[in-house]
């Protein structure tokens, strides 16, 4: 048995998953005549109050676009320095959108209404615009840490007085709902624009929703197609998501219980330093100075256990739908 640890993205379709995709009803979406692709869009839209979404191909993209949309060429997006649109987006916001982006140091991932009331640049020639805010929930880098929504609400408001977009990077946002138990409604009115991954903690084969006002997704859609990333039958994959929206949210707290299992697991082990909080499906900790992370995992791959790299001495473990009591007792069998 080999135990996927590296990512929640490593997650097949159920069987009844690929039911639901093989009996969709599709089109074509460039055209806008997928009515399955529609129908998902919708509802998530829906499910966070917002006008209308836009289905496409990756998080990647839609973080992309939604930045694209929000700047202008020069203007400056403020993040923090451990954010996904910074580190693993291919330098995407200078070469998609000619935009600057201005670092902070937040806790775990996560800014404060008063950072980035601190970050605001002057109306001054010499600098940017400061034009988007943009914040992660959960926080992947953070291990997994998520925001309470009061925090948001109160960098909304900054926001709303200086003139700036807020969007979100949510890849795993429904791992910090079922967490917090926050209504999703109550996000749609924080961000004006929300990028939804369903390939992750979902389970789905390919996908991520774009939210935001019709003329914003208007906007998204000329964009995406820019990009490269009008799809045609693109149908089948919605179905999926549909059906992850349905049925795999509320087992996301299983994923959660099995990771603070494996942070238990490790904190008994002599080479492990420090284990960061682990607060939804990611497990990350710290190895003692001596040993490489590459060749730790290494280590764990002669065992049987895949673990992704995170650092020099950082290794990140992410539990999800595929990884079950089962796996959790040979994990820990293997780790002894």
């Amino acid at each position: 048995m080999t135990i996927e640890l590296r990512s929640d993205t490593f997650t097949k379709p159920t069987p009844v998953m690929l039911e639901a995709m093989f009996s969709a009803e599709v089109g074509d979406d460039v055209f806008e005549e997928d009515f399955t692709v529609k129908k998902l869009e919708d509802k998530t839209a829906q499910m966070f109050g917002y006008e209308a979404g836009l289905f496409c191909t990756s998080g990647t993209m839609t973080n992309q676009i939604a930045i694209n949309v929000h700047v202008r060429q020069g203007d400056e997006v403020i993040c923090d320095a451990l954010s996904h649109i910074y580190l693993y987006e291919g330098g995407g916001i200078a070469a998609n959108s000619q935009a600057s982006v201005n670092l902070l140091q937040g806790n775990r991932g996560r800014l404060t209404a008063q950072q980035i009331t601190d970050a605001i640049q002057p109306d001054n020639l010499h600098h940017p615009i400061s034009r988007l805010v943009s914040l992660e929930n959960t926080v992947n880098k953070g291990g997994g840490a998520y925001y309470q929504l009061s925090d948001i609400q109160e960098i909304k408001k900054v926001c709303q007085d200086n003139n700036m977009a807020l969007h979100l990077d949510g890849a795993r946002l429904f791992n910090a709902l079922v967490e917090t138990q926050e209504s999703p409604l109550e996000y749609g009115k924080a961000f004006d624009s929300i990028s939804i991954c369903l390939s992750k903690g979902l389970g789905i084969p390919v996908g991520s929703v774009l939210l935001g006002t019709k003329e914003f997704i208007k906007q998204a859609r000329r964009v995406r197609k820019r990009f490269g990333g009008g799809w045609r039958q693109a149908g089948y994959l919605a179905a999926a998501g549909i059906y992850a929206l349905d049925n795999h949210i509320d087992r996301l707290v299983e994923d959660h219980q099995r990771a603070r299992e494996i942070g238990n697991i490790m904190a008994t082990l002599p080479e492990v330093e420090e284990i960061y909080a682990v607060d939804t499906n990611i497990v990350i900790f710290r190895l003692n100075h001596k040993i490489l992370s590459n060749d730790y995992v290494q280590q764990l791959n002669e065992k049987g256990i895949k673990a992704a790299t995170f650092g020099k001495h950082l290794v990140r473990f992410v539990t999800h739908l595929d990884f079950t009591d089962e796996h959790l007792a040979e994990f820990s069998k293997r780790m002894k």
